[in-house]
């Protein structure tokens, strides 16, 4: 039997993937904070297509985190932020 070790405040529904953009916009977001999918997919090493991917499904799953698609101007933007 193993254990899977969870971020706070994480869900244990989430796969490595979007743990790992959690904790990246956690760390990175401070309130309020706009994120360009193309530089988070820089910043940790994936696709763009990834990060859309999750983020949607990281909106629906997070119990931390508040995130809105917000725009599509050369990239999509994310509105992110950390729930009290």
């Amino acid at each position: 039997m193993s254990v899977e070790a969870t971020s706070v405040g994480s869900s244990p529904d989430l796969n490595e993937t979007e743990r790992q953009l959690e904790e990246y916009l956690l760390d990175e977001a401070d309130g309020v904070a706009y994120f360009k999918s193309r530089l988070i997919a820089k910043d940790l090493d994936l696709s763009s297509k990834s990060v859309g991917h999750n983020m949607r499904t990281l909106a629906d799953a997070s119990g931390v985190l508040c995130i809105e698609k917000w725009g599509y101007s050369g990239a999509t933007t994310w509105m992110v932020q950390i729930q009290e």
